[in-house]
Protein backbone atom coordinates (compact mmCIF):
# COMPACT_ATOMS: atom_id res chain seq x y z
CA UNK A 1 0.00 0.00 0.00
CA UNK A 2 1.37 3.42 -0.95
CA UNK A 3 2.17 6.03 1.67
CA UNK A 4 -0.67 8.14 0.27
CA UNK A 5 -3.16 5.33 0.83
CA UNK A 6 -1.81 4.67 4.32
CA UNK A 7 -2.11 8.36 5.22
CA UNK A 8 -5.67 8.44 3.90
CA UNK A 9 -6.62 5.38 5.95
CA UNK A 10 -5.07 6.89 9.08
CA UNK A 11 -6.95 10.14 8.46
CA UNK A 12 -10.23 8.21 8.11
CA UNK A 13 -9.60 6.16 11.27
CA UNK A 14 -8.80 9.31 13.25
CA UNK A 15 -11.98 11.00 12.00
CA UNK A 16 -14.07 7.90 12.70
CA UNK A 17 -12.83 7.72 16.30
CA UNK A 18 -13.76 11.36 16.80
CA UNK A 19 -17.28 10.89 15.42
CA UNK A 20 -17.84 7.61 17.27
CA UNK A 21 -16.86 9.30 20.56
CA UNK A 22 -19.39 12.09 20.02
CA UNK A 23 -22.25 10.20 18.38
CA UNK A 24 -21.68 6.57 19.33
CA UNK A 25 -21.77 3.76 16.79
CA UNK A 26 -25.53 3.92 16.08
CA UNK A 27 -25.62 7.71 15.79
CA UNK A 28 -22.60 8.02 13.51
CA UNK A 29 -23.04 8.53 9.77
CA UNK A 30 -20.54 7.79 7.01
CA UNK A 31 -21.10 11.25 5.51
CA UNK A 32 -20.18 12.92 8.79
CA UNK A 33 -17.05 10.77 9.09
CA UNK A 34 -16.08 11.68 5.52
CA UNK A 35 -16.62 15.39 6.24
CA UNK A 36 -14.53 15.15 9.41
CA UNK A 37 -11.76 13.42 7.48
CA UNK A 38 -11.91 16.07 4.74
CA UNK A 39 -12.65 13.58 1.97
CA UNK A 40 -15.69 12.74 -0.14
CA UNK A 41 -18.04 9.94 0.85
CA UNK A 42 -17.23 7.82 -2.21
CA UNK A 43 -13.55 7.71 -1.18
CA UNK A 44 -14.56 6.64 2.32
CA UNK A 45 -16.63 3.80 0.85
CA UNK A 46 -13.72 2.86 -1.40
CA UNK A 47 -11.51 2.24 1.64
CA UNK A 48 -14.03 0.70 4.06
CA UNK A 49 -17.31 0.07 2.15
CA UNK A 50 -19.54 0.01 5.27
CA UNK A 51 -19.73 1.58 8.73
CA UNK A 52 -19.36 -1.90 10.23
CA UNK A 53 -16.06 -2.42 8.39
CA UNK A 54 -14.86 0.99 9.51
CA UNK A 55 -15.73 0.32 13.13
CA UNK A 56 -14.00 -3.08 12.96
CA UNK A 57 -10.86 -1.30 11.79
CA UNK A 58 -11.12 1.27 14.60
CA UNK A 59 -11.75 -1.49 17.16
CA UNK A 60 -8.67 -3.44 16.06
CA UNK A 61 -6.54 -0.31 15.94
CA UNK A 62 -7.45 0.49 19.55
CA UNK A 63 -6.73 -2.99 20.88
CA UNK A 64 -3.62 -3.56 18.74
CA UNK A 65 -2.08 -0.50 20.40
CA UNK A 66 -2.79 -1.89 23.88
CA UNK A 67 -2.48 -5.67 23.69
CA UNK A 68 1.28 -6.00 22.96
CA UNK A 69 2.10 -3.77 25.94
CA UNK A 70 -0.28 -5.66 28.23
CA UNK A 71 1.00 -9.05 27.03
CA UNK A 72 4.61 -8.03 27.63
CA UNK A 73 3.70 -6.75 31.08
CA UNK A 74 1.95 -9.99 32.11
CA UNK A 75 4.95 -12.02 30.89
CA UNK A 76 7.37 -9.92 32.96
CA UNK A 77 8.79 -10.78 36.38
CA UNK A 78 6.97 -8.00 38.24
CA UNK A 79 4.58 -8.98 41.02
CA UNK A 80 0.99 -9.95 40.24
CA UNK A 81 -0.18 -6.91 42.21
CA UNK A 82 1.85 -4.55 40.03
CA UNK A 83 0.46 -6.28 36.97
CA UNK A 84 -3.10 -5.74 38.17
CA UNK A 85 -2.38 -2.06 38.86
CA UNK A 86 -0.91 -1.48 35.40
CA UNK A 87 -3.72 -3.38 33.69
CA UNK A 88 -6.42 -1.38 35.49
CA UNK A 89 -4.71 1.93 34.68
CA UNK A 90 -4.18 1.06 31.01
CA UNK A 91 -7.66 -0.38 30.61
CA UNK A 92 -9.40 2.67 32.06
CA UNK A 93 -7.18 5.00 30.03
CA UNK A 94 -8.12 3.08 26.87
CA UNK A 95 -11.84 3.54 27.58
CA UNK A 96 -11.37 7.23 28.43
CA UNK A 97 -9.81 7.68 24.99
CA UNK A 98 -12.43 5.48 23.28
CA UNK A 99 -15.64 5.86 25.34
CA UNK A 100 -17.85 4.36 22.60
CA UNK A 101 -16.29 0.90 22.99
CA UNK A 102 -18.15 -0.47 26.06
CA UNK A 103 -21.63 0.30 24.74
CA UNK A 104 -20.70 -1.02 21.31
CA UNK A 105 -19.47 -4.30 22.79
CA UNK A 106 -22.60 -4.68 24.95
CA UNK A 107 -24.85 -3.87 22.00
CA UNK A 108 -23.06 -6.28 19.67
CA UNK A 109 -22.92 -9.00 22.33
CA UNK A 110 -26.71 -9.03 22.32
CA UNK A 111 -27.11 -8.53 18.57
CA UNK A 112 -24.24 -10.55 17.14
CA UNK A 113 -21.99 -12.20 19.77
CA UNK A 114 -19.95 -14.05 17.15
CA UNK A 115 -18.79 -10.73 15.73
CA UNK A 116 -17.48 -9.60 19.12
CA UNK A 117 -15.71 -12.93 19.65
CA UNK A 118 -14.10 -12.64 16.21
CA UNK A 119 -12.95 -9.06 16.82
CA UNK A 120 -11.45 -9.90 20.21
CA UNK A 121 -9.65 -12.97 18.87
CA UNK A 122 -8.46 -11.05 15.83
CA UNK A 123 -7.00 -8.48 18.23
CA UNK A 124 -4.96 -11.30 19.82
CA UNK A 125 -6.93 -11.20 23.06
CA UNK A 126 -6.53 -14.58 24.76
CA UNK A 127 -7.92 -14.65 28.31
CA UNK A 128 -6.64 -18.21 28.76
CA UNK A 129 -3.09 -16.87 29.04
CA UNK A 130 -4.09 -14.55 31.90
CA UNK A 131 -6.05 -17.37 33.55
CA UNK A 132 -2.88 -19.49 33.51
CA UNK A 133 -0.92 -16.67 35.15
CA UNK A 134 -3.47 -16.32 37.96
CA UNK A 135 -3.58 -20.11 38.41
CA UNK A 136 0.19 -20.14 38.81
CA UNK A 137 0.06 -17.34 41.40
CA UNK A 138 -2.53 -19.34 43.35
CA UNK A 139 -0.33 -22.46 43.26
CA UNK A 140 2.61 -20.42 44.55
CA UNK A 141 0.48 -19.16 47.43
CA UNK A 142 0.84 -15.53 46.36
CA UNK A 143 -2.92 -14.91 46.19
CA UNK A 144 -6.04 -16.49 47.64
CA UNK A 145 -7.61 -19.45 45.86
CA UNK A 146 -10.15 -17.89 43.49
CA UNK A 147 -11.59 -18.82 40.12
CA UNK A 148 -9.41 -16.74 37.72
CA UNK A 149 -12.40 -16.25 35.42
CA UNK A 150 -14.29 -14.61 38.28
CA UNK A 151 -11.27 -12.44 39.07
CA UNK A 152 -10.89 -11.28 35.46
CA UNK A 153 -14.62 -10.53 35.23
CA UNK A 154 -14.50 -8.58 38.51
CA UNK A 155 -11.62 -6.42 37.31
CA UNK A 156 -13.16 -5.66 33.92
CA UNK A 157 -16.65 -5.03 35.32
CA UNK A 158 -15.37 -2.60 37.94
CA UNK A 159 -13.46 -0.69 35.26
CA UNK A 160 -16.21 -0.62 32.64
CA UNK A 161 -19.41 0.05 34.60
CA UNK A 162 -18.79 3.78 35.33
CA UNK A 163 -18.54 4.36 31.56
CA UNK A 164 -21.64 2.38 30.66
CA UNK A 165 -23.61 4.14 33.39
CA UNK A 166 -22.07 7.56 32.76
CA UNK A 167 -25.31 9.46 31.93
CA UNK A 168 -26.99 8.24 35.12
CA UNK A 169 -23.90 8.70 37.30
CA UNK A 170 -23.24 12.21 36.02
CA UNK A 171 -26.79 13.25 36.82
CA UNK A 172 -27.15 11.53 40.22
CA UNK A 173 -23.64 11.97 41.62
CA UNK A 174 -22.12 15.00 39.87
CA UNK A 175 -25.04 17.19 38.76
CA UNK A 176 -23.89 16.70 35.15
CA UNK A 177 -20.50 18.21 35.92
CA UNK A 178 -18.08 16.67 33.41
CA UNK A 179 -14.96 17.80 35.28
CA UNK A 180 -16.08 16.13 38.50
CA UNK A 181 -16.85 12.93 36.59
CA UNK A 182 -13.35 12.96 35.05
CA UNK A 183 -11.78 13.35 38.49
CA UNK A 184 -13.89 10.43 39.72
CA UNK A 185 -12.70 8.24 36.82
CA UNK A 186 -9.08 9.08 37.55
CA UNK A 187 -9.61 8.17 41.21
CA UNK A 188 -11.33 4.98 40.06
CA UNK A 189 -7.99 3.52 38.99
CA UNK A 190 -6.71 3.39 42.54
CA UNK A 191 -10.07 2.33 43.98
CA UNK A 192 -10.37 -0.68 41.66
CA UNK A 193 -6.72 -1.65 42.11
CA UNK A 194 -6.88 -1.46 45.91
CA UNK A 195 -10.20 -3.31 46.09
CA UNK A 196 -8.98 -6.21 43.93
CA UNK A 197 -5.61 -6.50 45.64
CA UNK A 198 -7.17 -6.43 49.11
CA UNK A 199 -9.67 -9.09 48.01
CA UNK A 200 -7.03 -11.56 46.80
CA UNK A 201 -4.10 -10.80 49.13
CA UNK A 202 -3.10 -13.42 51.67
CA UNK A 203 -2.77 -11.56 54.98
Amino acid sequence: MSSKNINTELKILKAAKKVFIIKGFEGSRMQEIADTAGINKSLLHYYFRTKDNLFDAVFKDVFFSMIPRIAKMFESDMSIFNKIEIFVNDYIDMIVQNPYLPNFIFHETNRNPNRVIFLLRDAWINPLLIIDIFDEEIKKGNIKPIDPKQLILNIISMCVFPFVAKPVMQSLFFNNNEDEYKIFIEERKKEVTDFIINAISIK
